[in-house]
């Protein structure tokens, strides 16, 4: 009888597997919006994907809080484990969101510096899958995972200075000639910072675990 209790009961490994899907639908989501703003033809498909990897990202996020609530071992505390799955899952809601403004305006061409930052959402992207990928064993890999922290949060600085660039660039080309492209666009550069600020988000949230647990 204990035998089969434990066979349908969650195992600890399981929370770093699904910490791990979770992260790889926030690398494909982040490359998906990156190729929306190549712009033209690329813009209707892009955004499907980044619709689809949101919904795969919300179905880890339903699986996690069901095996938070019937496991009795968790790996870590278990209200961290539900605020780093939300916050996960808030990165790739705010790309979803990215791209429906996108949608909605119909916008097919994009400021350089939106190109750029979305170049930059997939580095920390990637960042984050390499810290998820550290976590089973995060005694050992503490200095790694704070070093990544780190990057992530000098991108994110980087993501700011391009933020204010795009808006000022924005501001100078339509001021006199169409201030919807000017509002529209600073619509996008505002759910584009969001994105990023949602990526450091999730590293200061890992950074809190390590040192809980470190």
């Amino acid at each position: 009888m204990l035998g089969l209790f434990k066979a349908i009961m969650p195992k600890e490994d399981a929370f770093f597997d699904l910490f791990s899907a979770h992260a790889k639908t926030l690398v494909a989501g982040a490359e998906a919006l990156h190729d929306l703003t190549a712009g033209g033809d690329a813009v209707e498909g892009a955004s499907a994907r980044v619709y689809q990897y949101e919904d795969e990202a919300d179905e880890i996020t339903r699986q996690v809080m069901v095996a938070v609530r019937r496991s009795f071992i968790t790996p870590f505390d278990r209200s961290d484990i539900q605020l780093l799955t939300t916050s996960l899952d808030d990165a790739i809601d705010q790309m979803r969101k990215t791209a429906k403004v996108v949608s909605l305006f119909e916008v097919k061409t994009f400021e350089p510096q939106m190109r750029e930052m979305t170049k930059i959402i997939v580095e920390a992207a990637k960042l984050t899958e390499e810290a998820v990928a550290l976590l089973p064993k995060m005694r050992v890999n503490a200095h790694q995972l704070n070093e990544i922290a780190i990057k992530i949060t000098q991108i994110e600085e980087q993501s700011d200075q391009m933020y204010d660039q795009g808006r000022k660039e924005l501001f100078v080309t339509h001021r006199n000639s169409d201030p919807m492209a000017f509002i529209v666009g600073i619509d996008i550069y505002s759910h584009l910072e969001k994105v990023m600020d949602r990526f450091e988000d999730v590293a200061n949230r890992i950074s809190g675990i390590v040192v809980e647990q470190v």
